[in-house]
C-alpha cells in the first residue's frame, strides 16, 4: 500500500457519503485522521469507493496511447490509490490497536475483496506492458537514483506478483492469495482471543509469595474490574505473565501459567491455529513454486540484504554454535541452585526465569525490581526526548487538541530545533483487550514530496507496558525500557524520512535493514551517561545510584545464553517452515516443531520464543522467512554503535551522518550502500559477539 494523503478527492461523491470523513479532506490539525468523527459504519463504503477509484485510475492509465514514461506510468501508478490507502491505513491500525468484533468482522469480509483488487492491478497485462516498457528503457531515461529505485521496485513487484505468468497459473495464484489473506487474518484474531480468554485467579494470599508489590496491586485492580473482589488476576499479557514467572515462589502456579502461555491457540478448539498455519505454509510454498522459486524463503529473501536462505542459516548456525555451550552452563548453574536449596526436582521451563532471578541476586546482588522506581514511563519518555534533542536537535510538543483513536493514546508534534514542523507522533502504552500483544511502530501517513509540496509523516508507537497501579505511576522494567527506545528508533526512521516517493519512505526498506534504526537506539538506554538524564527515582528525583548502574553493567551478560537461544530457536523454526516444498508441508505441527528443535539441540527447558501456534510475526505479521532479521540487524547496530562509543555518545557529527545516510534515505538505495556511507565499511560481527559474551565460544 502506498501513501495516505489528506487531499480533496476529485471523483464524484455518491449520495449518502457526505458524512463519511474519508471522502473529504481531513479538517484536523496537521491533517491527521479525524478519529473523533470516524465510525465503524464508515469503513466499508470507503473501502468500496477506494477500490472503485483506484480501478478507474488504472483503467485510465492502460487506455493511454502515448509512449510510457516514468511520469505518465510509474508516477501515475504511485499516486493511483489515495483514498484506498487512507482508509486502509486507519482501519488496519485500529484493527491492531483498538479492535472490536465489528472491526474484525469487516476485516474478514474485506480480506478476499482486497486480495482480488490487488491481484486485478498486479496481474493486469496491459498495465504490466506499460511498466515493462519503461523498465526496458531505464538506462536511456536519465533517471535519478531514487527514480531508478522506484522503477525497479515497481517492476519487480509486478513480476514477483505473477504478472509474467500464463493465465492458468495466474488463476491459481489469485486463489492462493485470497485464501492466504483470510487464513493469516484468522490466525491473528485467534491469538488475540486466546490472550484475552485466559486468567489465573489467585484467592489465597500465601500464593502471592515472592511477587513484587506492584504486580500484586495490579493483579488486585484487574480482579476488581472483573468483579472478583478480594482476589488477584494474572493474565497472558507480558507485564503480568513474565514477572509472575520471574518471582512467584509457588511452583505449581508458575507451571500452570507457563503452560497456558506456551500452549496458546493449541487446544483443538475454535481458536486453535494448527490447521490454519499448515494451510498457510502449504499455500506459501505453492505460490513460491508457481512464481519459479524453490521455496517461500528463497522468494522472500530475494528482496532482503541476506538474499538467500543459505546466508541466513550461516549466520544463525554460527551464533547457535557459540550460544549452546553458554546456555548449557546456565542450565547447570540453575540446577545447582535448585539442588542447593534441597529441591529434589529437575529444572523445567517454568523454573528458568525464577531461578535465574535468584542467581542474579546471588551473583550480582541485583534484583531487577530495584530498577523499576528509576524507570517511570514519564521519565523514560523525557529521557528519550532529551537524547533525540542532543543527537538530532528534535523537539516533542504535546498536542492535546489532536484527535486520538483511544483515550490512552497521546499525540505530539515533532519539530526541528528551529521549530520547523517534522511530523506528528502518537504514543499508546498499555495493554487492553482491544489491542494485540507486543510492541510496534506504524504510520498513518508517510512522508513524501508531491507536486513540490512536502507531506509530513504521521507515525505511532503502540506498546503493552506495565500499567500505573494504585498511587504509583507506570514503572517499567529494564526490558520495557529497552523496548520503548527500540520502537522510538522505528518512529525516527519514519519521522526523519526525506524522500520524494511515499513507496520508498521511512521504514519502506528490507526487513533485515528496518531493525537497524530501532536496535541502535536500544544501545543508548543503558549507557550510564544517558541514564543520568532519565533514570531518576519517581518519588525522590534521585538519579540512579552508580552502585546500581555498576551492578547492571556487571550483570549485562547474565542469562544471555537463554535470551539468545530462545530467539535463535524461533528464527530457525521460521526458516524450517519456509524452506519447505509444497509436497513437504507439515501434516503434524507439534511433530514438525519438535523435530526442528531436536535437530538443533534445543534444551527442553527453553521453548522457542514463539512456538508455532502463536508465532504471529511469521504467520500474521509480515515477517515470514524474516524473523532472523532482528539478529541480522543486531550485527549492524552493534557495529554502528561503535562509532558513538569511539567518538562520543552525543557526537553531533556522527548523529548527523546516521540521519543523512540512513534515517532520511528510506528505501531509496541499496541498504548496504546506505550503511557503508555512514560507517565507511561493511559491518563486522565481532561487536555483537562481544556484547553477548560469545566471542570465546567460536
Amino acid at each position: 500500500m502506498k501513501l495516505i494523503l489528506p487531499l480533496m478527492l476529485t471523483a464524484t461523491v455518491a449520495l449518502g457519503q457526505t458524512d463519511n470523513p474519508f471522502f473529504s479532506a481531513y479538517n484536523t490539525p496537521y491533517g491527521v485522521p479525524p478519529f473523533d468523527k470516524i465510525k465503524t459504519a464508515h469503513f466499508t463504503p470507503a473501502f468500496e469507493e477506494g477500490m472503485k477509484q483506484e480501478s478507474a485510475a488504472i483503467q485510465a492509465l492502460v487506455r493511454r496511447r502515448d509512449t510510457p514514461t516514468f511520469e505518465n506510468t510509474i508516477l501515475a501508478l504511485e499516486h493511483s490509490g489515495d483514498l484506498l490507502d487512507r482508509v486502509s491505513t486507519v482501519f488496519f491500525n485500529l484493527n491492531s490497536a483498538n479492535t472490536n468484533d465489528e472491526l474484525q468482522g469487516i476485516a474478514r469480509s474485506l480480506a478476499p475483496k482486497l486480495s482480488k483488487h490487488r491481484d486485478d492491478i498486479q496481474l493486469n497485462p496491459l498495465l504490466f506492458q506499460r511498466v515493462k516498457a519503461v523498465y526496458d528503457r531505464r538506462k536511456e531515461l536519465k533517471l535519478t537514483t531514487e527514480q531508478q529505485t522506484l522503477l525497479e521496485k515497481v517492476y519487480r513487484n509486478f513480476v514477483r506478483s505473477g504478472a509474467a505468468l500464463p493465465a492458468e497459473k495466474q488463476d491459481r495464484l489469485r486463489q492462493i492469495n485470497q485464501e492466504s489473506s483470510l487464513l493469516t487474518l484468522q490466525y491473528g484474531q485467534n491469538l488475540l482471543a486466546e490472550n484475552n480468554a485466559y486468567t489465573l485467579v489467585v484467592d489465597k494470599k500465601e500464593d502471592l509469595s515472592g511477587l513484587p508489590a506492584s504486580l500484586v496491586a495490579a493483579a488486585a485492580e484487574d480482579a476488581a474490574k472483573r468483579n472478583l473482589t478480594g482476589k488477584w488476576v494474572f493474565t497472558l499479557q507480558n507485564p503480568s505473565v513474565m514477572p509472575f514467572l520471574q518471582y512467584a515462589d509457588n511452583r505449581t502456579l508458575r507451571e500452570k501459567l507457563f503452560k497456558a502461555y506456551i500452549e496458546r491457540a493449541n487446544h483443538n478448539d475454535k481458536t486453535d491455529n494448527k490447521e490454519l498455519l499448515k494451510k498457510i505454509v502449504a499455500l506459501r510454498a505453492e505460490r513460491a513454486r508457481l512464481l519459479g522459486y524453490e521455496n517461500h524463503a528463497v522468494y522472500v529473501l530475494q528482496e532482503s540484504m541476506a538474499q538467500t536462505p543459505a546466508k541466513v542459516n550461516e549466520l544463525l548456525n554460527q551464533l547457535w554454535s557459540a550460544t549452546v555451550p553458554v546456555t548449557k552452563r546456565e542450565a547447570a548453574d540453575l540446577q545447582a541452585m535448585m539442588d542447593k536449596e534441597g529441591k529434589s526436582q529437575k529444572l523445567e521451563g517454568w523454573d528458568w526465569r525464577y531461578y535465574a532471578e535468584k542467581l542474579r541476586k546471588e551473583k550480582y546482588n541485583l534484583d531487577e525490581e530495584e530498577l523499576r522506581p528509576y524507570f517511570s514511563l514519564e521519565n523514560v519518555k523525557q529521557g528519550i526526548f532529551t537524547l533525540c534533542a542532543r543527537l538530532y536537535g528534535l523537539k516533542f510538543v504535546p498536542k492535546p487538541e489532536i484527535p486520538v483513536y483511544h483515550p490512552e493514546a497521546m499525540a505530539y508534534e515533532v519539530t526541528e530545533e528551529n521549530g520547523k514542523h517534522i511530523g506528528i507522533m502518537y504514543m499508546d502504552f498499555f495493554p487492553r483487550a482491544s489491542k494485540r500483544g507486543g510492541a510496534w511502530m506504524t504510520s498513518y501517513r508517510k512522508q513524501e514530496i508531491r507536486d513540490g509540496k512536502e507531506i509530513a509523516p504521521v507515525v505511532s508507537i503502540v506498546c503493552n507496558f506495565s500499567k500505573p497501579s494504585g498511587n504509583q505511576p507506570a514503572l517499567l522494567n529494564l526490558d520495557e525500557t529497552r523496548t520503548f527506545f527500540h520502537e522510538f528508533g522505528h518512529a525516527l526512521h519514519g519521522l526523519l524520512s526525506h524522500v520524494t516517493y511515499g513507496s520508498l519512505s521511512g521504514t519502506s526498506v528490507p526487513r533485515d535493514f528496518v531493525e537497524l534504526p530501532s536496535q541502535i537506539m536500544e544501545n543508548w538506554a543503558t549507557e550510564p551517561e544517558v541514564m543520568k538524564l532519565y533514570a531518576k527515582h519517581y518519588q525522590t528525583g534521585e538519579v540512579i545510584p552508580e552502585a546500581l548502574v555498576d551492578k547492571m553493567k556487571k550483570s549485562s551478560l547474565f542469562n544471555q545464553g537463554f535470551l539468545t537461544t530462545e530467539y535463535l530457536a524461533a528464527s530457525l523454526l521460521d526458516m524450517d517452515y519456509h524452506t519447505l516444498s509444497p509436497e513437504k508441508a507439515p501434516s503434524d505441527v507439534a511433530a514438525f516443531e519438535q523435530e526442528s528443535m531436536s535437530r538443533i539441540g534445543l534444551i527442553p527447558q527453553i521453548p522457542p520464543r514463539y512456538r508455532s501456534t502463536y508465532f504471529q510475526h511469521i504467520f500474521s505479521g509480515g515477517y515470514s522467512a524474516g524473523y532472523y532479521s532482528y539478529i541480522w540487524s543486531a550485527v549492524l547496530d552493534a557495529d554502528a554503535f561503535e562509532v558513538f562509543k569511539q567518538k562520543g555518545l552525543f557526537d553531533k557529527k556522527s548523529a548527523e551522518s546516521f540521519r543523512k545516510n540512513v534515517l532520511e534515505r528510506g528505501g531509496t538505495d541499496e541498504p548496504m550502500k546506505l550503511y557503508r556511507r555512514f560507517r565507511g565499511a561493511e559491518p563486522d560481527i565481532e561487536p555483537l559477539l562481544r556484547r553477548r559474551g560469545l566471542t570465546q565460544k567460536l
